[in-house]
């Protein structure tokens, strides 16, 4: 894209903070999508997993309240504890690049509700969080939602779930009628869509041109192993390349602990990210692996979804996805923001026939190793 950050009349100061990240192009969506919530208008937007879509609605939200005093304007609500902390991080490293005094604190469930009243007593401007923390806070009267001027729900279609959406929906009704309304994620079902519109009565819908593709700066490759010696593939593979913070897949959860237990025996250590894990387990796994003191993650589709960790080097499939789907999905957690990443798949016989229809349907080469 030719387009610049510079060329979208955005502040200065957010175009050098950006360029501090080596980001300086927008990506399909951001320059669809930051105008349109600049003008204040109610905005919900569709465009594939790592296609920058939190930094689409931050830029604007930093235009925003960039003069504003220092009391709270924004509530992001997302359905996972880790897509929390990472929108909080990017809030962090912008307002941290760009010297503007703009904050936010992160409110999960989970964490000590006392601590977090003790931080919302400093006025950050931005806060993000669960449903449920959030909804508590509300009742608690220590958010104050009748001052609230913009609500961005982000992955939209897990907040609105069966599971998420009768908390969402209260917390929705507490705030103003006339704040601006935003909405993202990697896909919009009719029903989704349909609860949306009863949210807001003029939005714009906006989708990315972009389609689901993977950057030129993942590489691709495989292994022909047979299945009984993939753990040991692995291991070796991991001792080889010695990755500065690896993902690996399992299709099947049920293995997930044999093979940590597998690489710890062997000194590499490892953790798990799949659903079983209690929340604060969870919450360290994913605090280490963010620091660089753990290198090693392993994980299913599932859980993770919503995943956006920077510094994913290599991306492992230990089984191949039958879906080209969930194998962009697994890759687009690395090489993001134009830096390299590698994405290397063991395969058996029977699984290179996915592998080839995943190379075909994607139009990019898997190389054999």
């Amino acid at each position: 894209m030719s387009e610049l950050f510079k060329n979208m009349e955005l502040d200065p100061i957010l175009v050098n903070a950006l360029e501090k990240e080596e980001i300086t192009k927008p990506t399909d969506i951001q320059s669809k999508v930051v105008s349109e919530i600049k003008l204040n208008k109610d905005v919900i937007f569709q465009s594939p997993t790592a296609s920058g879509k939190t930094l689409a609605y931050i830029l604007p939200l930093f235009e925003r309240l960039k003069e504003s005093p220092k009391e709270m304007k924004a509530v992001i609500l997302a359905p996972t504890h880790e897509l929390v902390i990472q929108i909080h991080r990017q809030i962090e490293r912008l307002s941290e690049n760009s010297g503007l005094a703009i904050k936010s604190i992160p409110l999960i469930g989970g964490a000590n509700i006392h601590r977090q009243i003790d931080k919302l007593k400093k006025h950050p401007q931005i806060v993000v969080g669960s449903p449920g923390r959030i909804l508590e806070l509300v009742e608690k009267k220590k958010i104050k939602s009748q001052k609230i001027e913009v609500i961005i729900l982000d992955e939209v279609d897990q907040l609105l779930d069966m599971n998420n959406s009768a908390v969402v929906l209260k917390i929705i009704k507490r705030i103003p009628r006339e704040r601006q309304f935003i909405a993202s994620s990697a896909t919009l079902p009719g029903n989704i869509l349909k609860i949306l519109g009863t949210l807001s009565t003029d939005f714009s819908l906006i989708k990315s041109e972009e389609g689901e593709t993977i950057p030129d700066s993942i590489s691709h490759s495989y292994l022909l192993v047979e299945q009984r010696d993939k753990i040991q593939t692995v291991r070796k593979l991991i001792n080889s390349i010695k990755p500065a913070k690896a993902l690996i897949f399992l299709n099947n959860v049920a293995l997930i602990d044999n093979l940590i237990s597998k690489l710890e025996f062997h000194g590499i250590k490892a953790q798990d990210l799949h659903g079983a894990n209690q929340k604060m387990d969870r919450k360290k796994v994913m605090s280490d692996y963010r620091s660089g003191k753990l290198k090693i993650l392993v994980a299913s589709d599932i859980a993770a979804r919503g995943l956006q960790m920077d510094g994913i080097t290599h991306i492992i499939n230990m089984d191949i996805p039958e879906k080209s789907k969930d194998y962009l999905h697994r890759a687009g957690r690395t090489g993001r923001n134009g830096k390299k990443g590698f994405v290397i798949s063991l395969s058996t016989s029977r699984e290179a026939v996915f592998l080839k229809k995943i190379g075909r349907d994607l139009k990019i080469e898997i190389e054999k190793g």
